[in-house]
């Protein structure tokens, strides 16, 4: 059901001939307490994940939420595959998964990967993903599907990359942490679509 209404909705996202941004993209600007990110978003090849991405942004959950999460070098001593991120997600006080589960949209299908900038979806088992997102400091391949940084080997959902702001995105990644929560979380003031 959900992936008909993705479709369905897929049709009222569709930019119009005269629009500067690839077909399928759809660019967000994410406001923080650290600085402005712009991310493009790819419809086109992952619907389904840039469909509910949007459904929390145009609901305005992530409002007054946060980044609360860092993984560097530093911060990851039991783990034997280390990556880079930040991983944000909506205010506290709303209903984080308010729109349920998705399918995983996996990296073998979309045929895009966790690059630097890459903004995909968190989840913990294959189809559990609702709001919390990540986006990749440097190049990450083992959060593709087949990779090993989750012992399933599906990777995640990866769905559109930072055009700009991966300054802000860098320090947040290095602001202070207990382990890899963020003391204090980074407040996102709103998650926006832009014109473009």
């Amino acid at each position: 059901m959900r992936t008909l209404l993705a479709v369905a909705f897929l049709a009222l996202l569709a930019p119009p001939a005269h629009a500067q941004t690839p077909l399928g993209a759809i660019t967000v600007r994410i406001e923080t307490t650290a600085g402005s990110i712009l991310v493009t978003l790819d419809s086109a090849r992952a619907p389904i994940t840039t469909v509910n991405f949007l459904e929390y942004v145009d609901g305005g959950y992530y409002t007054n939420g946060s980044f609360f999460r860092t993984v560097r070098a530093d911060n990851q001593p039991r783990d034997s595959v280390k990556i880079g991120v930040i991983q944000g997600g909506p205010d506290t006080t709303k209903n984080g998964d308010a729109f349920g589960p998705i399918p995983l949209e996996r990296t073998t299908a979309t045929g895009l990967h966790h690059l630097d900038g890459t903004i995909s979806m968190a989840r913990d088992g294959p189809n559990t993903a609702t709001s919390s997102f990540f986006i990749c400091i440097g190049d990450q391949p083992s959060l593709d599907f087949g990779g090993h940084r989750n012992l399933d080997g599906q990777g995640f959902a990866a769905f559109g990359r930072v055009i700009q702001g991966m300054d802000v995105v860098r320090r947040i990644q290095a602001d202070p942490a207990d382990g890899q929560r963020l003391t204090p979380p980074v407040t996102i003031l709103s998650i926006e679509r832009v014109a473009r």
